[in-house]
């Protein structure tokens, strides 16, 4: 598709207005629409062999992990992730070029007739994350990749990337979170993130709580496949941490691998990486992959995931952390006291549907100010409620709705030798970073 460069400028934007508007269709699990659309774009996920990887905090950078890794061992490798920080066309990567503006544009011109034959058929609509998983397919499978690595959007068993038959199935961890479509309790939470457990593929999961565990290999056991335990059938040993890079040995399936170097920070992460590269080892003795050992070490050597323990400079320090739930504030406040500091300054932004109290209390102890701002959501409900768990805990407050003004004040109030952590939901912490950007490279 050629096009002139304003031509295309005004047909992305009507693009992206248009994947946009599809948010007024909610948040509605369910595969009967996805699958719908799929038949109609001739089932692209029956194309791709997908490594599905899902659970409550870490996902995100575990598929990054295995994306690097199969990347680095030569192979065509995509990636759907979600949500995106600065750029929509982050969802859709492949040998870490994101989609050009081209394809979205053709992708959606694609699906739109499909998606208004849908309607005329008398189905529901397919929600905004049901298309831009049906999109991530379709270009992958149009692209050729020559392995897919899918995130799970919600939960699992009823997310729309669970119209995928892949060749493993990754469960990071379970832990409380959208308690609201999941369940109250980890049992019940566990079913639905276990959904993505499928016959003749194989399992993964990091998890450590016993409850959780059993209700995986239960699941593994009615499918009929070996669920591999990440701290039990592989485990690693932390040499050493700077504030930018940790040094690990790991014992895996296949081999050993001492003195791995991650850019990526926090104890969590090191038992993300062990799950990413026991999913290579398995890609390898029962799939055919080919993955050296140089791969593994370059890959991880060289990961990055943006807003994750993200120290942005140094000098001042600042560090971004999407701790959107209880489980990701307890990484963060185990993770906080590496930092050397004098004071901190706390930039928090959380939704209303998360256990803000509890969050607050994990992190309040660690601040010596605390700005509170509002999430660019229309979850955000009544962010002001965290300026009184501050206060609560006799912690200087500032309120700033705009979180761009939130990081910009913060940074503006750091005196040497202190730390500035922005944190909380990853729709504040976009225009955070954006913001705190600028500030750094003028300064």
């Amino acid at each position: 598709m050629n096009m002139p460069g304003a031509d295309q400028e005004k047909l992305y934007k009507e693009a992206l207005e248009y994947l946009a508007n599809l948010t007024r269709f909610g948040m509605n699990l369910g595969l009967q629409r996805i699958q719908g659309l799929l038949e109609r774009l001739h089932n692209p996920q029956r194309q791709l062999r997908i490594i599905h990887v899902g659970g409550t905090n870490g996902k995100g950078s575990t598929a990054v992990m295995i994306a690097e890794i199969l990347q680095a061992a030569g192979y065509k490798t995509g990636i759907f992730t979600s949500p995106h920080l600065h750029d929509y066309r982050e969802r859709f990567v492949i040998n870490e070029e994101m989609i050009s503006r081209v394809e979205v544009i053709k992708l959606v011109a694609q699906l739109k007739p499909h998606l208004q034959e849908l309607v005329a058929a008398g189905l529901e609509h397919p929600t905004e994350f049901e298309v831009h998983t049906a999109m991530a397919l379709c270009y992958f499978a149009q692209e050729e990749v020559d392995f897919a690595v899918i995130e799970v959007g919600l939960g699992g068993k009823i997310d729309s990337t669970n119209v995928v038959s892949p060749l493993v199935s990754v469960i990071t961890n379970v832990g409380r979170d959208h308690m609201d479509y999941l369940g109250e309790d980890l049992t019940a939470i566990s079913k639905v993130k276990a959904g993505i457990i499928k016959p003749g593929s194989a399992a993964v999961t990091a998890a450590e709580s016993p409850e959780v565990l059993a209700v995986l290999a239960e699941e593994a056991r009615r499918c009929g496949v070996r669920l591999w335990q990440v701290g039990k059938d592989v485990y690693w040993k932390k040499r050493w941490n700077t504030e930018v890079e940790q040094e690990f040995d790991l014992f895996g399936l296949l081999a050993d691998y001492p003195r791995l170097r991650l850019n990526l920070m926090g104890e969590h992460q090191l038992r993300n990486a062990a799950t990413a590269v026991t999913v290579c080892e398995i890609l390898s003795s029962e799939y055919g992959a080919v993955i050296s050992r140089a791969a593994i070490y370059r890959a991880l050597s060289r990961v990055r995931w943006p807003g994750r323990l993200e120290l942005l400079s140094d000098s001042p320090k600042v560090l971004l952390d999407g701790a959107h739930n209880v489980d990701g504030a307890e990484m963060l406040a185990r993770a906080l006291p590496q930092y050397a500091r004098e004071r901190l300054i706390l930039c928090i932004g959380i939704l209303a549907d998360k256990e803000r109290e509890k969050i607050m209390n994990l992190l309040l102890p660690l601040a010596d100010e605390v700005i509170i701002t509002k999430p660019e959501s229309a979850r955000a409900g009544d962010w002001r409620e965290l300026a009184k768990l501050a206060e609560s805990q006799g912690k200087p407050v500032i309120c700033l709705e705009n979180p761009r003004e939130a990081a910009s004040t913060a940074y503006h109030r750091l005196r040497p030798g202190d730390m500035l952590c922005v944190t909380g939901s990853l729709y504040m912490l976009a225009a955070a970073r954006e913001e705190l950007l600028k500030i750094l490279n003028k300064s």
